[in-house]
């Protein structure tokens, strides 16, 4: 297990993973709002990227459509140096 691993397993650090179909392919604007495909919360980097990985490969069919991890825990605590997540 790698040391990002045991950290991420040792300590909560919030991960939200989001996503939708976009406006255009360069940027990260949502067409619909209303739309956006909220996956879910997890606990740590490498629960939300096996969530982000799944949900990717299903709308591999959709250039458009994109999957983000959002750092929640960086959100909330701003002050966390970004070594530490």
């Amino acid at each position: 297990m790698a040391k990002n691993e045991e950290q991420d397993n040792s300590r909560q650090l919030l991960h939200l993973v989001l996503g939708g179909e976009l406006t255009d392919i360069q940027g990260v604007e949502f067409a619909n709002l209303e739309e956006v495909d909220i996956v879910g919360v997890y606990p740590n980097y490498a629960r939300a990227y096996d969530a982000w990985k799944g949900a990717a490969q299903r709308s591999v069919d959709n250039a458009h459509m994109r999957y983000f991890i959002v750092h929640m825990h960086r959100l909330l605590d701003p002050e966390e140096e970004p070594g530490e997540a």
